[in-house]
């Protein structure tokens, strides 16, 4: 996926004042989440792909929480809201 140097420096900055500097893979997070949320707003609704990118941060957070990989955690959690939208009824 192609994105601008405003997106990259939006995510670093964002990461750097949240913490997240060195703990998560930027290009692939960013990368992973955009196919996630492109997939969710069309196949259920636009507004879901914001709410869901929240709830997947959630979720990931919680398995890093307890000891988990967040870079897997991610991608697990990724491809179960991908099968959710992919057998959304829409």
């Amino acid at each position: 996926m192609t994105t601008g140097p405003d997106l990259d420096r939006w995510m670093a900055e964002a990461a750097e004042a949240l913490g997240l500097t060195g703990v998560i893979d930027l290009d692939h997070t960013r990368d992973l989440l955009l196919d996630v949320a492109r997939e969710v707003a069309h196949a259920v609704d636009r507004p879901a792909a914001p709410v869901t990118a929240f709830l997947l941060g959630l979720a990931a957070g919680r398995a890093t929480a307890s000891g988990g990989d967040s870079g897997r955690a991610t991608a697990a959690h990724a491809e179960t809201i991908r099968a959710l939208a992919a057998r959304w009824p829409g």
